[in-house]
């Protein structure tokens, strides 16, 4: 045989195969649409000017100036101009914008996580199950104004009344969300393989179960943030909420309907500032929701 033929014709090399696409993070998911982007960057904004409200106000929220009283936006020294008692309507809506805030992330933090132990129990310990699902009907039955009105004839009105009724509505609502969710997930063939092993529910729930209910709660908590949000300057606009002269943003709106004629202002800032806080984690949650669907990643 001669050493051609001994030769052997080299293998052929085989093209690399492209590594598969990996699906993108849920936060490059979320810039990728315009109107959730735009959505986060106003949320961030809006959190950083409440908690920097110290640093970024001008004046103290307290200190008026009787001579500067209804001062229109624009006014040298006053670019939002003033309110009734001459206070800086910039320093105002920033302190008024961190309370909001404050009432906001309690409500939804104390009425979520009540909310999330109930659900859990439900789907967990099916003897309570309808017990626990009827009393959260009877809560749903009861609008947050309503728990308001009632919190504040008992206690008095203030800022814990209203944190308090905005946590007991939400209750019910997230007690649904993850009693849906786990039941979903106890479904699972790795449930059923680690009960096996002798594990207990604590254990199961802390470890498998919860873990893969975060991102239903997670939505359902910024969806609700907006609604909590609007509810509760709603109860302050009616005096249930922060006393004056505490600035928040549905009391300052109660004390600017007064001079809606003669310096809008005083009103009409206090009610966008709500808008545009509610828009943003209205379309923040919508846009979570959707980057958080494995049924939409490509």
């Amino acid at each position: 045989m001669s050493m051609a033929s001994a030769t052997t014709a080299p293998a052929a090399v085989t093209p690399p195969v492209p590594a598969p696409r990996r699906a993108p993070g849920t936060l490059r998911r979320l810039v990728r649409e315009p109107v959730a982007a735009a959505a986060l960057l106003l949320a961030i904004l809006l959190v950083l000017a409440a908690v920097l409200a110290p640093v970024l106000a001008p004046t103290d929220p307290f200190d008026n100036d009787l001579g500067s009283a209804m001062a229109v936006p624009g006014t040298p020294g006053l670019l939002l101009g003033a309110d009734a008692q001459g206070r800086d309507m910039i320093t105002r809506l920033l302190f008024g914008l961190r309370i909001t805030f404050i009432i906001g992330i309690a409500s939804v933090l104390l009425g979520g996580f009540v909310g999330a132990l109930v659900g859990f129990a439900a789907a967990f310990y099916r003897r309570v199950d309808g017990l626990l699902m009827r009393l959260m009907d009877v809560l749903l039955s009861f609008p947050a104004i309503l728990f308001g009105l009632a919190l504040a004839a008992i206690f008095g009105p203030g800022i814990p009344a209203v944190v308090l009724a905005l946590s007991v509505a939400t209750v019910p609502l997230m007690a649904r969300i993850v009693r849906g969710a786990a039941l979903v997930v106890m479904r699972q063939d790795y449930i059923e393989a680690a009960r096996a092993t002798g594990m207990g529910d604590a254990r199961l729930m802390l470890r498998h179960v919860a873990p893969n209910c975060l991102s239903p709660m997670f939505v359902f908590a910024t969806l609700r943030f907006g609604q909590v949000i609007l509810l509760g300057s709603a109860l302050s606009f009616l005096g249930l909420g922060a006393q004056p002269p505490m600035a928040e943003l549905g009391a300052m709106a109660a004390e600017g309907r007064n001079f809606l004629f003669f310096a809008p202002h005083i009103a009409v800032l206090p009610c966008a500032l709500i808008f545009v806080l509610v828009l943003s984690f209205n379309l923040l949650g919508d846009a979570l929701r959707d980057a958080l669907d494995p049924r939409l990643r490509v």
